[in-house]
């Protein structure tokens, strides 16, 4: 990543990771102090701030200075570019969806019987 300077790339590889995920999962639900998400992980508190500080470098959270402590929050511009690139796509899991839907909705009708 040039400094500065986010691609998409950037931002699908701090995605490819699992606890980044979790951390945007859970920062979706609202603000957070470093302290209380790295409360919920086993990871050390400083492989947590890592984890937040790269997701903080390519612009998927913001973190705001209250006192001694960081509050933490999703911004989601760098996700809304992602869905503008992967809109081309979703014809492919749109009818896959539907007939698992369907298939699902079947299944539901028949432990009914």
């Amino acid at each position: 990543m040039l400094a500065g300077v986010t691609t998409t790339d950037d931002v699908f590889l701090a995605l490819a990771n699992p606890v980044r995920r979790r951390l945007l999962e859970i920062l979706a639900e609202g603000p957070l102090s470093a302290g209380e998400l790295s409360d919920r992980f086993t990871l050390s508190r400083p492989a947590v701030a890592e984890h937040l500080k790269l997701l903080r470098d390519v612009g998927l959270v913001a973190d705001d200075p209250q006192g001694r402590r960081r509050i933490y929050r999703l911004t989601a511009a760098p996700l809304a570019e992602l869905d503008d690139w992967l809109h081309p796509f979703e014809r492919f899991w749109r009818g896959r969806l539907s007939a698992l839907a369907t298939l699902a909705e079947d299944i539901h009708r028949g432990d009914e019987s």
